[in-house]
């Protein structure tokens, strides 16, 4: 049955049996209407959200060797990213009288690197010209020796002796001997000549 035969049998019925038809009609309607909404929102109800994983990045540790006039020498695990104070920190501090202007307490630690705090150097004494200075005549460590030994090396003067030292103190320590090449004022000859009296 098409439209046009609905329509034409639709003349045919009395007006109490066509309203009756358009009610029946729009109770379709809306019962269809609820059971889409409702439905609708049950399903939506039911789906679950989907659980978001947080992973909190694993910390790493490093070893650091505290040495020299701290109260508890030794290898020390720390996290990465601490600096030279937590270092002397884990070691129990610094004995009493100990300088550690010589220090730099916030540069960042590497792992397996050594922390020597209150380091002496040997002096001797030179008598030429009756003065009695003191100079260092040693051997110097250049990740522990002070702008003092530096400058007792030949062709290293007080200038030079002082940017080794800060060099150091900002980019942490020398990883060979030839990183002094990295310092401003030293070159290939000096280095060679300096060389002997080096120690890492």
């Amino acid at each position: 049955m098409n439209i046009a035969e609905l329509k034409d049998n639709l003349t045919n019925y009395t007006y109490p049996q066509r309203r009756a038809l358009v009610f029946i009609s729009l109770i379709g309607v809306g019962l269809a209407l609820f059971l889409f909404t409702t439905t609708r929102g049950s399903a939506e109800a039911q789906e679950a959200p989907m659980p978001k994983l947080s992973i909190a990045p694993i910390a790493k540790n490093i070893l650091v060797h505290v040495a020299g006039k701290v109260k508890n020498p030794d290898v020390y695990p720390l996290l990465q990213g601490s600096r030279v104070a937590d270092a002397i920190k884990a070691a129990g501090g610094a004995k009493k009288g100990v300088d550690l202007g010589e220090i730099n307490l916030a540069r960042i630690l590497v792992d397996g690197e050594q922390i020597y705090v209150g380091y002496q150097p040997k002096l001797s004494t030179s008598s030429k010209g009756g003065t009695g200075k003191k100079s260092y005549t040693g051997i110097v460590n250049i990740n522990r020796g002070t702008k003092a030994e530096f400058d007792s090396l030949v062709g290293i003067g007080p200038v030079i002796a002082g940017r080794i030292v800060s060099y150091r103190n900002q980019n942490g320590p020398f990883m060979s001997i030839e990183d002094l090449l990295k310092v401003s004022g030293i070159g290939a000859k000096t280095l060679s000549r300096i060389k002997p009296r080096l120690t890492l």
